[in-house]
């Protein structure tokens, strides 16, 4: 995927990116301030939001091959099941029972199948997104403070997990996070933005412990969950 000229005008906030390639499949941050733009840039990612100028060059990926799970998930008004399988029936695809079923027992939700979705706590609802994400095997996942209201269990389950699908299917996954401890143990290569603008990217422990923005390094010293200056947590 490659961004030029891309541009965006939201009330007073302006997004200006000059230009963003992400190279091939592989498990990449977006990282940044409250308010620097990274919900705006994966809106535009995903095709929720068209540009006012310039270019987003998908490289041959259908809108029916990328997703957008949002921090607070839209759950339909109906059962954990049909929420979880919908993905499916937009593409005409049968759900694998097997599978199905799998990743209900995964994710605590047996025996809950015929429950009404919009019940669901706030972090079983992030977890139904999640699965309702992975289940139609889509080449790119935007997550967008995906995984902030998941327990320790689950969310170490979803980053194997995504680091399992890896290694079998590589895709294509944009993490938006303030959790730098998570951007550390899943992201290859991080994007910091501010003020609408990417300031900086680079691999993710190169960013950690050389990068000399002074932005960056005033958000890791906000964000940094424990990490030191030489890069290991405290």
């Amino acid at each position: 995927m490659t961004l030029t000229g891309v541009t965006k005008k939201l009330g007073d906030f302006f997004l200006n990116i000059e230009e963003l390639a992400i190279p091939g499949p592989g498990i990449y941050g977006l990282v940044g301030p409250n308010g620097s733009g990274k919900s705006t840039l994966a809106k535009l990612m995903a095709g929720l939001l068209d540009p006012d100028s310039g270019s987003i060059d998908v490289e041959g990926l259908t809108s029916r091959e990328i997703t957008f799970i949002a921090h607070k998930p839209y759950m339909m008004d109906d059962t954990v099941y049909n929420n979880l399988v919908y993905p499916l029936k937009l593409r005409k695809t049968n759900p694998d029972p097997h599978l199905v079923q799998d990743l209900l027992e995964k994710m605590g939700f047996t025996k809950r199948e015929k429950q009404k979705a919009r019940s669901l706590s706030g972090g079983e609802q992030q977890k139904l997104a999640l699965l309702r994400a992975l289940i139609f095997k889509p080449r790119l996942i935007i997550a967008d403070e995906a995984m902030t209201a998941l327990d320790i269990d689950s969310l170490d389950l979803f980053e194997k997990m995504i680091l399992d699908e890896q290694k079998k299917d590589p895709i294509i996954w944009i993490i938006i996070s303030h959790q730098m401890s998570q951007i550390r143990r899943l992201v290859n290569h991080v994007y910091f933005m501010h003020n609408g603008k990417i300031e900086t990217d680079g691999a993710t422990e190169d960013l950690f412990t050389v990068n000399s923005n002074p932005y960056l390094k005033q958000y890791l010293r906000a964000y940094g969950d424990g990490i030191s200056k030489s890069g290991e947590h405290q």
